[in-house]
């Protein structure tokens, strides 16, 4: 049973005068579903730079610490492919606003956590709400907007929105953390779910109908999510568990196992959680594994250069967020550049061209030196990264979703963050083994910290480039969406 909000959101404008982005009401739809995306995206990165205030205020332990950002990872991931499909099954502003909700009182449960425990549950909690979030908004955005131009536009400011926020969160933590203090890296999330929940009841149309309960893949949702869950959870905890040590190695054999079965069991389902027939779709597959290889070495960037501009550099909170709004930027421009030029050319060049000019940015940065300078040594990469990043975003976005039935729209959505997601969390396991791997090295050659520290984040930000490069080789396999509903090849 499917429930489109292409079903309710047209009744009325079936032959629309001028198209629904042009009027009013259609562009504060898309600043609605673009805030929803700006509020996931930030609380993704936002917190990393109050880690050593939150430590030292509630005296967490190192191994607690790297929680913090890794269980809104952890759930994010994990829940996607579930968020989605129940966006789909059981309406989705249902979903939004019941993601929401569980976003809003999760952040303010977190920004009076006076302990560990109760800080990472709540962090854990946030990741939940994100996975029924941003998949239910982004195929709102799908199924409301019409395919061609329309959509292209739209899915441009979205994915523009998307990539700025990965940079803003990391300059809003640094203000606020220097500001009123860590925990309103947290509580600014309730009040921005207040301003959103009545523009949803507002804007979006109201679901019809709901699901039967028969009509849940109760085996699947499961299998599904315990696999995913299980995954990012042995990627997080492979730099510090090592990776051929037998709790790593039991970690992913035990993922690989809930995934196959979840697959054989989504093959005989009646009502499958993830209806492998959506990999008939032209491209899809292509375009979540080159999202996947993207983001594992553009997120690692982020990652890498704030530990370098506060440990060697020595900025503070502030001085590190203020030096990525360059990068925002140019992400904006890239963004709004791409989704005009999807129609003439489609998202393929889009998304190989965007990936070959983000490794070469991050080939620039991986030559930091010890003593670097920002205007020389990290802004002409930060800027060159910030095209490609823009193309990278707007091309992989509209490629995933291109062709897919409205019915499908919210699994389409979950697919593509649900590969983003895992990405990151590769990325971050992978790069992280190297620079610690690296450093250390060096360190016990009696190398200086700064130095140590140096070189093995340049390595990392090389095996980043080179991930970036592999995605390009992958994004020739995508679909070539022009914006008239079809795939062509040229």
């Amino acid at each position: 049973m499917d429930i489109s909000v292409s079903d309710t959101s047209r009744v009325g404008r079936s032959t629309p005068a001028r198209p629904f982005l042009s009027t009013a009401r259609g562009t504060l739809t898309l600043t609605l579903l673009c805030a929803v995306a700006f509020l996931d995206f930030v609380d993704a990165s936002i917190v990393n730079i109050a880690l050593p205030d939150m430590r030292s205020d509630l005296d967490i332990s190192v191994q607690e610490l790297q929680w913090v950002p890794s269980a809104y990872l952890l759930t994010y991931g994990g829940f996607m492919l579930l968020g989605g499909r129940l966006a789909d099954l059981l309406g989705r502003r249902r979903v939004l606003v019941t993601g929401t909700v569980v976003i809003g009182l999760s952040s303010l449960i977190g920004g009076f956590a006076g302990s560990a425990e109760v800080l990472i549950g709540a962090r854990l909690a946030q990741g939940v709400g994100a996975a029924l979030m941003l998949p239910a908004a982004l195929s709102i955005l799908t199924t409301t907007f019409e395919e061609g131009p329309e959509r292209h536009t739209a899915l441009g400011v979205w994915a523009g929105v998307g990539g700025l926020a990965s940079a803003v969160g990391v300059f809003l933590g640094g203000v606020l953390t220097e500001g009123p203090g860590w925990r309103w890296v947290l509580f600014v999330n309730p009040v921005a779910c207040a301003l959103v929940l009545p523009a949803v009841f507002a804007l979006i149309p109201g679901d019809r109908r709901r699901a039967r309960f028969a009509n849940f893949d109760v085996a699947g949702s499961v299998l599904g999510t315990g696999g995913m869950l299980l995954l990012v959870y042995a990627l997080v905890e492979a730099p510090d568990q090592g990776w051929g040590s037998a709790r790593t190695i039991a970690g992913f054999a035990g993922a690989f196992v809930l995934i196959v079965a979840f697959v054989i069991n989504e093959q005989r389902s009646p009502h499958p959680l993830l209806p492998l027939s959506i990999f008939r779709v032209r491209g899809l597959a292509a375009a979540n594994v080159t999202g996947l290889i993207a983001f594992a070495g553009l997120i690692a960037m982020f990652f890498f250069l704030t530990l370098y501009m506060q440990n060697v550099l020595g900025y503070s909170p502030i001085q590190t967020g203020a030096a990525y709004l360059p990068l925002c930027l140019g992400v904006g421009v890239a963004a709004g550049v791409c989704s005009q030029l999807l129609t003439r050319t489609g998202t393929r060049p889009v998304v190989v061209v965007g990936a070959l000019v983000a490794s070469a940015g991050l080939y620039l940065l991986s030559r930091i030196p010890v003593d670097g300078s920002y205007l020389s040594d990290l802004l002409p990469g930060l800027m060159i990264v910030s095209f490609g990043l823009g193309a990278v975003f707007v091309g992989v976005t509209t490629a995933a979703n291109a062709g897919v039935p409205a019915g499908e729209a919210g699994l389409a959505a979950a697919l593509l963050n649900a590969s983003q997601q895992v990405g990151s969390a590769l990325g971050l396991a992978i790069f992280a083994a190297i620079a610690t791997s690296h450093s250390q090295h060096l360190l016990e050659a009696n190398s200086p910290v700064p130095e140590a520290l140096t070189l093995g984040f340049q390595r990392a930000l090389l095996t980043g480039s080179i991930f970036l490069v592999a995605a390009a080789v992958i994004g020739l396999r995508t679909g070539n969406a022009h914006g008239d509903g079809e795939h062509r090849t040229n």
